[in-house]
This record gives C-alpha cells, structure tokens and sequence, in this order.
C-alpha cells in the first residue's frame, strides 16, 4: 500500500477546470517541499484517483481545496486545512496550505514557516460552509441546463415554432428535442434544491430536497375560483430563489431530526432512513415552503424587475456589471453569480416561449454571459502570439491552448496569467470582458444554448455579430495585455543591465557586472565533456539512472550516490520525465549534491522508460540540483531544457554527433540562451 505525507482532495462546481488546477498546483508545491502527495479529484466525470481508507489513515495531514462536498468526513481526527478551490490554484498558495496543513499536526518546521501567517485559523469558516453546499448544488444543475439548454437551441434550428404542431414550420423531431430539453430544464431548480440539502445532510437530505425544488417551481396552489388552497389548482412558482432557500431548509432538518431522534436505538436505525428523515422532514420542508410562497414569489419577481430595470439603463450599464463580474474571478464565485443567474434567467425564457420580452431578455442576458467568459482566454492567445517575446515559452503554450478553452466558454484557463499580476490583468480581462458583453447586448444577440461557446453559434440569434462583439474585445484586451507584458519586460531588462547579475559556476556562485552592450555576455557550463557518457548500455531506466548516481560522485557533483538515487526515483513516482522523440530528462534535488550540474548520457534503447509517445529513450538529459536551489537553478534549466526539446534541430543535433564536447555545447548553448 502507498503511502503519502500530504492527501488532499479538490473540486469546483462545474469540475471542468479550477479542480485540476488545484491538483496540479498541489502536487507541484509537494514536490518543491520533498513532500509525496496524493490528490483525488471530484470532477464532473465523477471521483478520480480516489483515495482509500489506507492512504488516509497512513497520511500526515490533509488539505481539502473545494467548493463543493468532497465527503471531509473521512478525514476527521487528521490535521487538514479546508479551503475553497481558488485558494490552490497556483503552486504558493498550495505550498501555503501544504505548510498549514503540517502546521496543525505540529511539524517544528512548518510551524515556524507559516508562524507570521495571519490566516492560520483551521476550522472552516460558516461562509464558506454556505459557499460550499450551495455550489454543490449548482455543479449538479448545470449538466442539467446545459444539456436541456442545446437541445432546446438545437430544436429551433428546424424554426422558431417548428415544436408546435399547428405551426407551418412544424417538425416532430425538433417537437421531441424541445421536450427532451424542457424535461432537463424543468428539473434544474428541484436538482439545485437537492444536492445542497444533499451536502448538509447527505443522502437523508434528498427526499425533502427533491420536494423543496418542486414546490419552488409550483409555488402554492389555489383554486380561481374558491380562492382556497387547492391541490388542482394553480401557484406562481418562485424560481431558483425558492430552491435554494428549499435546499438549505431541508438539509439543516435532516441535522435537527438526526439530533431529535438520536436517543433512539441503534436497532431502529433502518427505520429511521427509511420511513422517520423522509416522512418527518418532508412534511416539515413542505408545509414551510408552502407557507413562504407568496413573499419568495414577490422576491423572485422583484429580482428580475431589477436586471429587467438594469436592462433599461442601456447596454453600457448592464454590459458592464456582466463583463466585470465574468472576468473579476475567471470561474470563481463572482463569474459563477454571473453564470448561473444567466443559466436561471434562460430557464425562465425558454419556459416563456419565443417572442416573449422574457425570452428576449433572457436570452440577450444568457449571450453577453458568454461573450463575456469566452474572452479572457482568447486575450491570452492574442497576447502570446502578437507578444510572443515577452513571454516564457510556458505561457506561450498555455495561451494557444487557451484558444481551444476560450471558444468552448471555459474561463479558467486565463487564471495562470492573471495571477502573476492581478494588477493590472484583471482590469485588462473585465475590460475585454465588458466591451463584449456591451456590444453583444448592443447587438441584439439572443442565444438560447447556456453553455458551449462557439459549439452552438448555429442557434445563436445574430451570431456573426456576436463573434464580432467578442473579437473587438479581446483584440482591446489583447493590445493592452501585450503593451502591459512589453513593458514589464524592458523594466526588467532595464534593471538587469544596471544590477550585478548572479551566475552559478560549478562550485562557486559569483557576482558579475553586466556586461557592455559590445561585449560577450558571460555564460555558465552546466554540463562539461567529461560529465556526457556516449556508447553506454543499459538494461532500464533505473540502471542509467545508478550509473549516473555514481558518476556524480566520482565527479564531486554528489557525496551519497544512494541518497541521488533515492531523489531521481522519488521524482519518477510522481510521473515519468520520458519525453517525446527518444528523449528523456530525469532530474533530482537532494542535499547530497553539492552543485547544479547536467549529465547526458547517449544509449542503446531503453524501452522500459515510459514516455509521452512511447518510444524507446535513447537520450538522457540528467539534472542534478542542490536541495537549497530547487525553485530557482532548477527550474531555469528544466524550462530550458524542455525548451530545447521542442526545436527539432536540437534534437537531430545531439542524436547526430558521438562527440562528447560537441554534446556538451549544444546543451550550454541552450542553457544559457
């Protein structure tokens, strides 16, 4: 059975994007602290790399990223740290609550790092208990209105009328996609009800859950006539203002009635799951929720003469509150407000009926939303390529595959560039996102599809101006994120050129001047001839990687070869460092090595190293570091050396040449690049 320091477990509402975020974020903060971790995620696909009861006993503290129950009960009498997802999202903040985490147990070490840290309160505070059982909610309702939503857009492709059967452009398909879809809307807000009363008080909780929702939908009956409560008569529903306040009252019952019937018999537990929660509570939630109709009515009913009045102020106002609050967060609890109120509102439209200033409104709301999420990511993907200079090879990746996100209307992937400078690229990201959203209200853009992107632009109403509207924003956002990128670079090429700048040398660590303009820039040789090994047999990869153990030490790189060893099979337990193309970087940071230095080694096929396209490697590039440089020499060389392996020349270089020396320069040449 495996055992790890730190186990954690992540997850957002929509379990796109935030929960592996967080994951990555985490295992790469352990891996910087020495630390073995295990990370379960609670997707939308559903629990991934689970943990077992054996892994929690076994671990030393817990850290719980989430915004939705990730089940924390497991965990009780462990040290954990319970947070929201936004709070792991990049490596510091992860290693920050890695430090809390072993902090609470009492670790010396950890105390004394996290011991001027403000935020040490470890219990969970009530607002994000709130937060949490509400975005459950919501996670499980939105595969709901996204799925009802498309096939609802997607019937109307046949025409706007074309369900009904009196219409002149009447299809029986898309009459059955519309129905498919309003059965997958209408069970939206019972769904939201549900599963935050489900994350209170678990699976007891459904039933008056379920019941809550429908009544939110219903509202109270009364008979027209009588005007008496009437179960054959008609209500006015109160929305997902209703479910909500459904979900909360039937969870915390379920907590007050396990406390009611606490003193009765173990022996009767199974009649208190099945016939005492479900009557008691149902009954309970019912009779309240009936009661509250009329003043939740009158609230569901004030809250949309608000966006409605809001509407009225002009595109400026209501495209403005809409891209600030899409763009403040990327994914986080402001842009989900945003999100779902625009998801209830086409709920609400859809249910009216095309043609109807609900629908229209509903639907303008739901495509300024989009506009707005799409474009952060899009700004990114502009920046890196228009700007491609001011950026590490890293973020130029990310930003193209934001491309991808940003047309698929997921947000996230515009975080990692956010939070390097929350100033001023959140400002930058609302004001794309506003302009937007003011154009796209602007331009009377209705889109009847919640989610999806560019995916559902058939359906979308005026859907060459909506990609206009979203094309003028992140080419705005775009200009002022690469004019913003530009001048960070020059200031800091500025400051590089007037400072000393630190060299690490084999051995010694020496400060330099900057060089003149005329003069050659000094450069550090990570690797020397003597440390590349050409014509080297080995059976597997833990071989090379004893071979090179001992070589260090042969060299003076490393004191212990057992200990190197240890730190190059830690790092691989964690994901092969095989790459692409015969090539492989192994790399290791450990006290026993006493300076960074590179060791390359060119071999018969290992095929027992797995690689990202399996092949056999026949290159290693091995990076050893000293403990006390992991978060500084070792990751310029590793990016470096990632770097290098992208440019298909350097490749077919080193795999050209059996000359050690040549070998070795082609690798400072790229180190120092």
């Amino acid at each position: 059975m495996a055992q790890y320091d730190i186990i954690a477990a992540t997850g957002c509402p929509t379990g796109i994007a935030h929960t592996f975020m967080a994951k990555e974020a985490l295992e790469k903060a352990a891996a910087e602290r020495g630390l073995t971790i295990k990370v379960e995620t609670h997707g939308q696909v559903g629990i991934e790399n689970e943990l077992t009861r054996g892994e929690i006993a076994s671990a030393r503290a817990v850290v719980v990223a989430a915004d939705k129950d990730v089940q924390a009960e497991r965990f009780a009498g462990k040290p954990m740290v319970s947070v929201g997802v936004s709070k792991a999202l990049s490596v510091e903040e992860a290693g920050k609550l890695i430090d809390r985490a072993l902090a609470a147990k009492g670790d010396a070490s950890a105390v004394a790092a996290v011991a001027e840290d403000d935020d040490l309160e470890e219990k969970e505070s009530i607002g994000h208990q709130i937060y949490k059982h509400l975005m459950n909610g919501v996670s499980h309702m939105l595969v709901f209105v996204v799925a009802g939503g498309v096939l609802t857009a997607i019937s109307f492709l046949w025409g706007i009328t074309s369900y009904d059967s009196t219409a002149s452009d009447y299809n029986s398909f898309a009459a059955m996609l519309k129905i498919i879809g309003g059965i997958a809307m209408n069970l939206m807000v019972p769904v939201l009800s549900a599963y935050i009363a489900e994350s209170i008080g678990k699976r007891p909780a459904l039933v008056p859950g379920f019941v809550a929702g429908m009544i939110a939908i219903q509202g109270l009956p009364v008979n027209a006539e009588t005007g008496l409560i009437d179960a054959g008569g008609s209500g006015v529903g109160f929305g997902f203002l209703g479910g909500i306040v459904g979900g909360f009252l039937s969870g915390y019952t379920i907590v007050l009635l396990e406390k009611v019937f606490s003193k009765i018999p173990e022996s009767l537990n199974g009649l208190k799951a099945i016939f005492l929660y479900p009557l008691c509570s149902t009954a309970i939630v019912g009779l309240v929720m009936l009661g509250i109709s009329g003043p939740m009515a009158a609230i569901n009913q004030g809250m949309m003469d608000f966006l409605q009045g809001l509407s009225s102020s002009g595109p400026v106002v209501l495209g403005l509150a809409i891209g600030c609050m899409c763009a403040f967060d990327m994914g986080g609890p402001v842009n989900k407000a945003a999100y779902t109120t625009g998801t209830l509102l086409l709920g609400t439209a859809l249910e009216a009926g095309v043609g109807t200033e609900t629908y229209n409104f509903g639907t303008n709301f739901m495509a300024a939303v989009s506009a707005a999420c799409i474009v952060p990511p899009l700004i990114t993907t502009f920046a890196v390529i228009v700007g491609k200079k001011y950026f590490s090879q890293e973020d130029h990746d990310a930003g193209i595959v934001n491309l991808i996100l940003g047309c698929t209307h997921i947000t996230e992937g515009a975080i990692p560039f956010m939070t390097k400078n929350i100033i001023p690229v959140m400002p930058i990201m609302m004001i794309g996102s506003s302009i937007a959203s003011i154009l796209t209200i602007f331009f009377n853009v209705h889109d009847p599809a919640p989610h999806g992107g560019f995916l559902v632009l058939p359906v979308v109403e005026n859907g060459p101006l909506w990609v206009l509207a979203i094309l003028i924003g992140t080419v705005v956002g775009g200009v002022l994120f690469t004019a913003f990128k530009k001048y960070d670079y020059d200031k800091n090429a500025k400051k590089a050129a007037e400072q000393p700048v630190l060299e690490t040398a084999g051995t010694a660590t020496a400060a330099v001047k900057a060089a003149p303009a005329a003069q050659a820039p000094q450069t550090t040789d990570f690797v020397k001839p003597e440390q590349v090994f050409v014509g080297e047999s080995f059976a597997s990869r833990d071989e090379l990687l004893t071979f090179v153990s001992k070589k260090a030490v042969e060299q003076g790189i490393a004191q212990d070869a057992d200990e190197l060893m240890s730190a190059f099979i830690a790092r691989e337990d964690m994901g092969t460092t095989g790459m692409t193309d015969n090539f492989a970087i192994p790399h290791a940071k450990s006290t026993t090595v006493t300076n960074a230095a590179v060791m390359a080694i060119k071999t018969s096929d290992i095929a027992g190293w797995e690689t990202l396209d399996q092949k056999p490697v026949e290159v290693a590039i091995a990076l050893l570091i000293p403990d006390t440089e992991a978060g500084t020499t070792h990751l310029k060389l590793l990016s470096k050396v990632a770097e290098a392996l992208m440019d298909d020349e350097f490749r077919s270089a080193v795999k050209g040449t059996d000359d050690a020396a040549t070998i070795a320069k082609l690798i400072n040449d790229r180190l120092n690049a």
